[in-house]
């Protein structure tokens, strides 16, 4: 696999001197032919039809997931009868496989259905139709996965966080157009705040991206709304309509930093935390349906044609504990609490993933052959270790104090530290212990990542045991890649983790200077060991490729969020081998 030389420090040794160790198809949906411009039967007030479009998801050999929503006519009373089709071409001459079902007012006149019996590798098309009114919808394409042997190469278009208010879907569209035989959404399909709140900018009012409901989203019918909302999007439509999805959830399907029995975004005045987490799971599934065992537990796994094992992960909801929280573990006179932190943080039964999803997880790499174990989880696999003075300084960055002089602070603090570290990988024997320490005192960025839960990353390590491990990641709104190391530096696999698809990255902390993020991005990938790339401003998705030799990444992005434009150019390409 591939190497960077230039990173030269032994993990273990590095470790043991932080400070914790030692101490083009129409995208409308079809009305009828007597239907207005509008979508209104005349004398008939209101839109109808299949105005969300059409979807497939979880893709197999044999099987995928068919999707749509009917929205009925004023006088039409009750559940609405969906009829679905298949065929091989567009034409739908023959039609392959059709049946009927129910789109029910209970699941928000949803309607999906499973359908087996197919060919593997092979493309379909699809489409639905109300059986009252004879309206249709568009035509979906889709594809199952092939069988060992069938194909060379899997392509897998990455995203994930997209925020409605921060800006336009290109990314989305992007995706729809690209090369991708499926899509891994890693989460954050919506958010959860109201209207005005995170996400919002100058350009979101102009651009009427503003939140529906304008309130933050609890009950079932104001998650229901958003995702209504979301799914208005032409982009995202395209999107579905053309490429198959895989999904899972994070954080803001529910609130921002959730866990398995609370969120940092769910407040005591908005009811029982249980009963949100029920709601946002149940419409989850009404518009992003998955072959799962139970709605609460949506990790499985995917055979890419015998060239790689994609195992999607629940790092949120299911069994995460509560994450850490420095601010905790600092005393009287402002002293850091080292050796309490040390403790909760190295505790060895501190959890993301709970006992039953570890365990399967554990048993689905062992009884993998694919030569490439593909992690889908929400959060930063790899080690984001910086050195312990810049904290302060990116934590007064991210609560909205980026001013000149900040940014002026911390720009120096990290000019000098990438000097000591270069002095150091080039042996300069000047360098003191003090200067030293300086670099290798060392935190995790990240509490809320994997960075949060290391004996658990460990216990995944092992459980791979030597297989080659790819992490694909999303959350951060910044494109990473990392090398993925155990605790004795021994090198397991990588990561590739995506940017946002609208999300603002690391350019917030700075006004939305790129120049700035782009700057402390290359700062940031200097004096993180396991970093090898970063990039801090862009919005785009990963193209990831596997083979039987190969996994390769691509990063892509738009020029712009602010206005319509799917074209990308590419930040990087990486190899491992």
């Amino acid at each position: 696999m591939s190497e960077n030389n230039t990173k030269k420090f032994n993990r273990r040794e590095f470790l043991k001197n932080t400070a914790l160790i030692s101490g083009g198809v129409a995208l409308l949906p079809t009305m009828l032919t007597s239907c207005d411009d509008d979508g209104e039967l005349p004398g008939l007030p209101g839109s109808f039809g299949f105005l969300e479009g059409v979807a497939s998801f979880d893709p197999s050999q044999t099987n995928v997931i068919l999707w749509t929503r009917y929205t009925p006519l004023l006088s039409e009373a009750g559940d609405a009868t969906i009829r679905w089709e298949v065929a091989e071409s567009s034409s739908f001459a023959p039609i392959l496989q059709s049946g009927s079902g129910t789109a029910s007012a209970a699941k928000d006149y949803t309607f999906s259905v499973d359908v087996a019996g197919l060919t593997p590798n092979k493309k379909y098309f699809y489409r639905f139709q109300n059986e009252l009114s004879q309206v249709k919808s568009v035509v979906g394409e889709t594809h199952t996965l092939p069988t060992a042997g069938q194909v060379s190469s899997v392509k897998l278009a990455v995203v994930s966080c997209s925020n409605f208010q921060a800006g336009l879907f290109n990314v989305y569209g992007a995706v729809a157009e690209s090369e991708a035989d499926v899509v891994v959404h890693l989460g954050d399909y919506i958010y959860e705040y109201g209207r005005g709140e995170y996400g919002t900018n100058p350009a979101t009012a102009a651009l009427n991206r503003g939140h529906l409901p304008t309130v933050e989203v609890i009950s079932v019918q104001d998650y229901r709304t958003r995702y209504k909302q979301y799914r208005s999007d032409k982009q995202l439509q395209k999107a579905h309509q053309l490429k198959p999805f895989i999904c899972i959830w994070d954080d803001h399907e529910l609130a921002n930093d959730a866990y398995i029995d609370g969120a940092e975004n769910h407040q005591p005045n908005e009811g029982d935390f249980q009963q949100r987490k029920k709601n946002a799971q149940q419409v989850w599934h009404e518009y992003l349906p998955a072959r799962v065992i139970s709605p609460e537990k949506i990790f499985r796994s995917f055979d890419l044609g015998g060239l790689a094992n994609l195992l999607m992960l629940d790092t949120r909801m299911l069994g995460r504990d509560k994450q850490l929280d420095y601010t905790n573990y600092f005393g009287p006179g402002n002293v850091f609490n080292t050796a309490a932190f040390a403790a909760a943080w190295l505790n060895p039964n501190r959890s993301m993933l709970g006992a039953e999803q570890r365990t399967w997880l554990a048993a689905s790499l062992a009884g993998s052959q694919a030569k490439w174990q593909v992690l889908g989880s929400q959060v930063l696999m790899g080690k984001m270790y910086i050195p312990a003075e810049l904290l302060p300084l990116i934590a007064q960055l991210a609560s909205g104090g980026a001013t000149p002089a900040l940014v002026a602070q911390y720009t120096a603090v990290a000019t000098q530290l990438i000097a000591i570290k270069s002095r150091i990988q080039q042996g300069d024997p000047t360098v003191t212990p003090a200067e030293r320490a300086r670099v290798e005192t060392v935190l995790p960025y990240n509490l809320d990542a994997w960075d949060g839960y290391p004996a658990e990353r460990e216990k995944l390590y092992a459980a791979a045991n030597g297989k080659k491990l790819i992490s694909l990641a999303g959350d951060t709104h910044n494109a990473w890649y990392n090398d993925l190391r155990d605790a004795s530096g021994r090198k397991v696999g990588a990561e590739f983790a995506c940017p946002s698809v609208t999300s603002p990255g690391f350019e917030a902390l700075f006004g939305g200077n790129a120049t700035a993020a782009q700057a402390f991005g290359q700062s940031t990938e200097l004096l993180i060991d396991d970093l090898n790339y970063l990039d801090a401003y862009q919005r785009g998705y990963v193209l990831a490729e596997f083979t039987a030799t190969n996994a390769t990444s691509q990063w892509k992005y738009v020029a712009s969020i602010l206005s319509a434009g799917t074209a990308t150019t590419t930040g990087k390409v990486v190899n491992e081998a």
